[in-house]
């Protein structure tokens, strides 16, 4: 029985009436106790028919998997590109990171005025590297000035002071601005993506909708008139949604501006917006390659193990980042007509990468693995190999070819070691060894 899905009323005076809601199922963190599970088939049709050719893949499989993620799981995406959308560029400097760098700072008006709502890119990108360098694009949790300390880089509006290892606001404060300067840059390592050859751009995800369960009638939201969290439409977008039709965006303006390969953009993210950016690159692919940083439940890990946080967990917790529709799976996921192997699968045949981290246990490890083994047979279609293996690997042990994997010592994080592993991927896949 789908416990999210059953509930009483209740008469306080005769007069209000509540719902109330059962509490999800315990989450599973013993290997012995996930339950059998049946995933479904990435290569067979809606009607059953198999799928054996990359066309086909392309002009049938694909379309009806993008219409199931979109109505059953994230929300539609309502549009694409407004029309009236521009870029103004605020700010450049020629010479910073002790010249190594160009920093450059550009709003994006979505609808063309500046009352409306607008997204602040930061982009660094190396200096004397001749043609353009290819870009490492993601969303940083509180705002750009977070990601490098860099004094140059605006202070988000409004500023909001965190909690930065629980990724939630600090609920109450007496630092100085200054003090959340570069405060995640360990999390970026903008000079050692620079020192590469690499550009690595970022904006805040909470410039296209607040991480709030009430923030869906805020900036992108109130655009899209998505309404409530409660009252919008069954399969309207959540903040998953908005936040990779966000990436979307700024990739728009990559493809102006001449002193960066818009051509190989590889949009990664780390934990819920390693969800957004999965979802992102499903969608949209001029995006060359994806990296999924401990994206778990919603993301990469699979639904149906329901190891870890499940999802009547995740809608329980958060239930504005995904689409209404979800929460009919809320301990009911073998009802699901997808699972997250065939989000992954939608990246075929462009290179993806998948990362665990064994302190992480809530993320599920081996799920993501799993996520990433079952997107393969996608991508042999293209003739194009994947993890090479049947099991997990050893910890610290990247494997792969098209699709790449490592399971990392330590939490729940995005670390030196992660961005060495992206790098070499990279250079790889982008032909710069």
């Amino acid at each position: 029985m789908n416990s999210r899905l059953c509930f009483v009323t209740v008469s306080v005076l005769g007069l209000v009436s509540a719902t109330l809601f059962a509490a999800p199922a315990p989450a599973i963190t013993d290997e012995a106790k996930v339950p059998p599970y049946h995933l479904p088939d990435p290569l067979r049709a809606v009607d059953g028919t198999v799928i054996r050719d990359a066309t086909t893949w392309r002009t049938r499989r694909r379309p009806e998997l993008i219409e199931l993620f979109s109505r059953e799981v994230y929300g539609r995406t309502p549009f694409g590109r407004p029309a009236a959308m521009r870029f103004e560029v605020t700010s450049i400097d020629r010479r910073a990171l002790g010249g190594k760098a160009t920093r450059k700072e550009i709003t994006l008006w979505f609808t063309g005025k500046t009352d409306g709502p607008r997204l602040h890119l930061l982009i660094y990108q190396p200096n004397g590297t001749g043609a353009p360098p290819p870009v490492f694009l993601g969303l940083n949790f509180f705002g750009n000035h977070t990601v490098n300390a860099d004094p140059g880089i605006a202070l988000a509006e409004p500023l909001t002071f965190y909690d930065v290892d629980h990724y939630r606001p600090a609920p109450s404060t007496t630092s100085a601005a200054s003090d959340q300067r570069g405060v995640h840059a360990s999390k970026w390592l903008v000079e050692t993506v620079i020192a590469r050859g690499y550009a690595t751009a970022t904006a805040w995800c909470n410039d296209l909708c607040p991480d709030r369960i009430d923030g869906l009638k805020e900036n992108v939201g109130a655009l899209s008139a998505t309404g409530d969290t409660e009252a919008r439409a069954g399969d309207a977008w959540g903040a998953l949604g908005i936040w990779a039709w966000g990436l979307s965006r700024a990739l728009d303006y990559i493809e102006s501006d001449p002193e960066l390969d818009a051509k190989r953009v590889a949009v990664h993210g780390f934990s819920r917006l390693g969800k957004a950016a999965d979802w992102a690159a499903a969608q949209d692919e001029r995006f060359a390659m994806l990296i999924s940083n401990e994206s778990g439940c919603g993301g990469a890990a699979l639904s149906q193990r329901i190891y870890g946080e499940t999802v009547a967990i995740i809608n329980g917790k958060f239930p504005h980042w995904f689409a209404r529709n979800f929460r009919r799976y809320d301990d009911n996921e073998a009802a699901l007509p997808v699972d997250q192997h065939e989000l992954l699968a939608l990246i075929a045949p462009r290179p993806l990468y998948v990362a665990s981290a064994d302190g992480d246990q809530w993320s599920d490890p081996k799920g993501e693995f799993l996520g990433a083994k079952g997107a393969e047979p996608v991508y042999a279609l293209f003739n194009k190999r994947g993890l090479g293996a049947a099991v997990p690997p050893p910890l610290d042990t990247p494997i792969g070819e098209m699709i790449g994997y490592h399971d990392r010592t330590g939490k729940h994080d995005m670390t030196d070691y992660d961005w060495a592993q992206y790098l070499r991927f990279a250079d790889r896949h982008f032909n710069r060894n």
